[in-house]
């Protein structure tokens, strides 16, 4: 069946063989590197993108396999007078997805520091205090409204004071709902070409909701949201659900910093759980 989605307009999104041929790129690349999307297809990256920009993502990227997850480079300058962006990496078998988003005008580095400290509060936690630790500590990193932690069966919930979302309405959302939504209400931005059977996109960060996934999260009053695994060895073994009242932009470095509290958190259940065997 072929693929026709899209991706959220608050980034842009290239999808790269991995010779980096531009396979296909999201219709509003022209605000990224000041070219057509039509131009790009078939192409070179590197004939778009500074020589060292294009020099260091290759770095990046020859660090990261088909089985390493996500890779991001931030402050990245793609085109002479060009703005900062921060980017990320993900391989899916023969294709590369490059994703981009503005850099934030500051504060860089201050999620990814805060989380030592957060993960060490959970050393002194077990049980159910452990998983209401930790449910507060990633809304504390994150600063969503509501964060909910599936594990198994056991679920803790930690919300803003006053956050009007009903009770489950996160550990009930489907599962298939992309990793970070800015708007549940954007605009889907088309890539082209339109229908790839072979894309990549399924695994996009900033892939665009679905119509049902949008009356989902608006009938759950989620502006924007954030999905982060917690894996032990490799394998998800919970998940963090995070959940606004207002659309939030798509920050990559927030959503790193979540994901190694996910992980710490889930080192900790399993020392926890190898203490009580």
């Amino acid at each position: 069946m072929a693929l026709t989605g899209g991706i959220q307009p608050g980034g842009y999104l290239i999808e790269l063989s991995l010779d980096w041929i531009v396979e296909r790129a999201s219709e509003n690349i022209h605000h990224l590197l000041g070219e057509s999307h039509v131009t790009l297809i078939d192409e070179p990256l590197g004939n778009f993108v500074k020589a060292q920009a294009i020099h260091d993502l290759r770095n990046l990227f020859s660090r990261l396999s088909a089985t390493t997850g996500i890779a991001r480079a931030y402050r990245i300058r793609l085109t002479d007078g060009g703005e900062l962006f921060d980017i990320a990496f993900q391989q899916r078998e023969d294709r590369v997805i490059l994703e981009a988003v503005p850099s934030p005008a500051e504060g860089l580095g201050e999620a990814l520091t805060a989380v030592g400290g957060l993960a060490d509060g959970l050393a002194g936690d077990d049980g159910a205090k452990l998983f209401d630790a930790a449910a507060r500590r990633m809304r504390a990193l994150t600063n969503f409204d509501r964060v909910t932690l599936l594990v198994g069966k056991v679920k803790a919930t930690s919300s803003r004071t006053g956050v009007p979302f009903r009770t489950g309405a996160n550990a009930t959302l489907s599962d298939d709902v992309p990793a970070l939504v800015a708007d549940s209400a954007g605009a889907a931005v088309p890539v082209f070409p339109r229908d790839d059977p072979d894309s990549a996109l399924a695994i996009a960060l900033l892939r665009a909701p679905s119509a049902e996934q949008q009356a989902e999260l608006t009938e759950r009053g989620f502006a924007s949201t954030m999905r982060v695994p917690a894996l032990l060895h490799g394998k998800a073994i919970g998940e963090f659900r995070l959940a606004h009242t207002k659309p939030r932009r798509a920050d990559f470095e927030v959503h790193a910093a979540a994901e190694l509290f996910a992980q710490l958190f889930a080192m900790q259940l399993e020392i926890d759980r190898l203490k009580g065997s």
